[in-house]
């Protein structure tokens, strides 16, 4: 056994305690999250609330997300899915409202033996682009599900039409007719491509 082989991610219940010397604290899992994951108009963390949205639809809530996975989802029958997330509106002081653009740029892939392929290409089968489209920070909510829109796109649409692009905007995006839906429409729309 390889002693610095990977850690299997457990999913957390927020009630595991903090300890020091042995002895319980009184700090658990929960006040972290409360502590680090309150801000969720933030770029970084309305990512993986998208991502959790999304894996909210295809029922694969019980494993925990991974890092540094290829792809950010994978459905029960197989299917990779990467989830793209951008919003108008900032945590910030903004002058004007944030351009909606999404990462697309073609990636490496790591294997389980931490070696690198040699190809860099884009490693989901289909691409879910998440907008936070609400413009009013007075009533922002990222949990109110009714406040995004979703793109759904099949990655060889993005390998067709936009093979080394890295970016794409919301108008880009559009032209290449992704099915454009709301959150009660993401399953059958998944479940269409699976």
């Amino acid at each position: 056994m390889n002693p610095l082989q990977a850690v299997k991610t457990a999913k957390k219940t927020g009630k595991e305690p903090f300890v020091f010397d042995g002895n319980e604290m009184p700090l658990n899992v929960l006040s972290f999250w409360q502590w680090s994951s309150s801000e969720l108009l933030g770029n970084a963390l309305r990512g993986v609330l998208a991502e959790f949205i999304v894996a909210s639809t295809i029922d694969v809530l019980e494993q925990p997300r991974e890092e540094w996975d290829a792809y950010d989802l994978i459905t029960k029958s197989g299917l990779k899915i990467e989830i793209k997330s951008s919003a108008y509106l900032q945590s910030w002081n903004q002058t004007e409202l944030s351009k909606i653009i999404f990462g697309i740029q073609p990636t490496v892939l790591w294997d389980e033996n931490n070696k690198r392929s040699e190809e860099a290409k884009r490693q989901a089968d289909v691409y879910v682009f998440c907008v936070l489209a609400h413009k009013d920070k007075g009533t922002v909510n990222p949990l109110d599900l009714s406040q995004w829109d979703f793109y759904v796109l099949d990655t060889k649409v993005l390998n067709d039409k936009v093979p080394k692009q890295k970016t794409i905007t919301l108008s880009s995006l559009l032209k290449l007719n992704p099915s454009q839906i709301k959150y009660d429409g993401l399953t059958s729309e998944i479940n269409k491509r699976q």
